[in-house]
């Protein structure tokens, strides 16, 4: 039967897709013999699902236009990083189109490499957020200050306990939201959009219905607001529509 024995690119770009695959090995095996075929083939002509080109991918930032990405991109090259995006924006801008384009360059059983955790995330939810998406799509990520590596098996707890801080990030939000509605209610507020009419207004919208040639249609108009809002106000005092 056939068998591929091995498959090795000849990348001379690392920001592209290499055009060709070199030294496609196809190896005939019986007892009898053995024969070996050497091919050279178009990247277009392989089926990728079965031939996939694991890479490293980098990501670094600096805040303003006088820092300079160096210190960052020497780094990422020696941790062996093939392609590396470099950003020049601050991190509390939530737009990042290298970042973005970054993200969707990644696939399955890649590895995301950024030198210092800052420069990834604009704060600790951002930071959750990336870190469980990245893990959904199962892509690596290290930082190399920091010595994080979620590709190593004790590294993958890190997944778990960024996992647990998002939780309970979200936790602590839902119980200020509710406390601080409860307190609002407390003295008389009610959360929400301001009502279209107010008790005088609905008042003052009754006494003109209680005139026969008065339609609502008018009195709506007079108030600039639509008949169901005038209904549903009427209503809401204890009107009679």
């Amino acid at each position: 039967m056939w068998l591929t024995t091995s498959v090795s690119a000849d990348c001379h770009s690392t920001s592209n897709i290499p055009p060709f695959v070199e030294r496609f090995h196809l190896t005939y095996q019986n007892p009898q013999k053995s024969i070996a075929l050497s091919y050279k083939l178009p990247y277009n002509n392989l089926q990728t699902d079965k031939v996939r080109f694991i890479m490293i991918i980098g990501y670094a930032r600096v805040s303003t236009q006088d820092q300079h990405a160096e210190l960052q991109t020497d780094a990422l090259t020696q941790a062996g990083c093939e392609q590396i995006f470099q950003e020049k924006v601050t991190g509390k801008l939530r737009e990042r189109p290298e970042l973005t384009q970054c993200l969707r360059t990644l696939r399955k059983g890649d590895t995301l490499v950024v030198w210092r955790m800052d420069r990834l995330a604009r704060s600790l939810k951002d930071l959750v957020e990336i870190i469980e998406d990245l893990h959904q799509r199962e892509i690596g990520f290290k930082s190399l200050n920091e010595a994080i590596d979620t590709t190593s098996a004790s590294g993958k707890l890190i997944f778990h306990i960024f996992g647990a801080l998002a939780e309970f990030e979200h936790t602590l939000i839902l119980e200020r939201t509710k406390a601080g509605l409860a307190a609002a209610r407390a003295r008389g507020r009610i959360g929400g959009r301001k009502p279209a009419m107010t008790v005088a207004d609905v008042r003052k919208a009754a006494a003109m219905l209680s005139d026969p040639m008065m339609t609502k249609a008018e009195v709506a108009q007079h108030f600039k607001i639509s008949r169901t809002t005038l209904n549903s106000s009427l209503k809401r005092d204890g009107f009679q529509l």
